[in-house]
């Protein structure tokens, strides 16, 4: 195990901290740098935090700036303007992106070899955005993707069936936002295949089923309608993608990387299951689609690349 590493989080807000405060407990990190614009909040932040290492054990928390990045291994990145109640992930993207060009280029100089992994929305625009503009391997830098929606899909279809949610095997590929896909033809509880079967006592149900998969695709507008933002599960998700590198677990994640070929899609960002190692993306195992689950995931590529289309990417210049 290579757990104890300095550990890098760009953004200290409610995302960023939420994470920064899941690496602390889970002990993944010996250093926590915080690097934010406002930089007495950073410290405020990270004074706070590290006050607990007599319960959790000795791990330095601190701010600083991007030249205080380069020991790190991974570094996440939850900078940017927030999303506001009712405003959808792509209407964030022309003023995210203006961030993304400034972060990328700060940490190509200053941490050049770290793992990058993005967390701020949209962001299966803003991995592809970060993928252009760095020099890094596009492998080394992976978007959170569908992998908070899976497990609020996970963790509802468990309440349904009165099941432990590790016991459901069920995915939601495609865009992290409204054009999401539930992978229905492939989920399964233990080995049961959840479409046409009764499980726990529980007959299948299309439509209750259906009303489960919208629960999901609207959790996040409204959370933030009720507390103005998402962090707690988010800063799950990265502190459990932190781990899976830092194991080398290859684990099958449905994270955000950049399609060649699967599907027929390519040059677009969305979720589908990736190996996720010490190195990054070991490689994709996108699963068996039915055609309508197939059909809505190119829409979903097709809003994505829309999207991308309409802001300017100006690549770096490489040596």
């Amino acid at each position: 195990m290579l757990h104890r590493q300095v550990i890098g989080i760009v953004g200290a807000g409610q995302v960023g901290m939420a994470a920064a405060y899941a690496v602390l407990q889970q002990k993944s990190a010996s250093e926590i740098v915080l690097v934010d614009r406002d930089q007495r909040r950073a410290e405020g932040e990270a004074m706070d935090l590290m006050h607990a290492q007599g319960y959790v054990g000795r791990c330095r928390v601190r701010a600083g700036g991007y030249a205080d990045l380069a020991a790190a291994s991974v570094i996440m990145i939850s900078a940017g303007v927030g999303q506001r109640p009712g405003e959808s992930r792509l209407d964030l993207l022309n003023r995210n992106a203006t961030v993304f060009g400034e972060i990328a280029a700060e940490l190509d100089r200053h941490a050049p070899e770290a793992i990058l992994l993005i967390a701020t929305n949209p962001v299966d625009v803003l991995t592809y955005v970060m993928q252009s503009l760095s020099r890094r391997p596009a492998r080394r830098i992976i978007g959170t993707g569908t992998m908070l929606d899976t497990t609020r899909f996970r963790t509802l279809l468990s309440e349904h069936y009165g099941c432990d949610p590790r016991s459901v095997h069920a995915l939601i590929v495609g865009e992290h936002g409204d054009t999401e896909v539930p992978a229905w033809s492939c989920a399964s509880i233990a080995g049961t295949p959840i479409v046409g079967n009764t499980i726990l006592g529980h007959p299948y149900e299309g439509d209750v089923l259906q009303s489960i998969f919208e629960r999901v695709r609207r959790a996040a507008y409204e959370i933030i309608e009720r507390k103005g933002y998402t962090n707690w599960a988010i800063g799950l998700v990265l502190a459990h993608l932190l781990r899976t590198i830092q194991d080398d677990q290859n684990s099958l994640l449905p994270v955000s990387v950049r399609l060649d070929g699967e599907y027929g899609l390519s040059d677009v960002c969305l979720s589908l299951p990736a190996a996720i190692g010490i190195d990054g993306v070991n490689g994709l195992a996108p699963p068996p689609l039915d055609a309508a689950e197939e059909a809505a995931l190119r829409d979903s590529a097709r809003v994505l690349r829309a999207s991308l289309d309409a802001i300017r990417i100006e690549p770096p210049v490489r040596a």
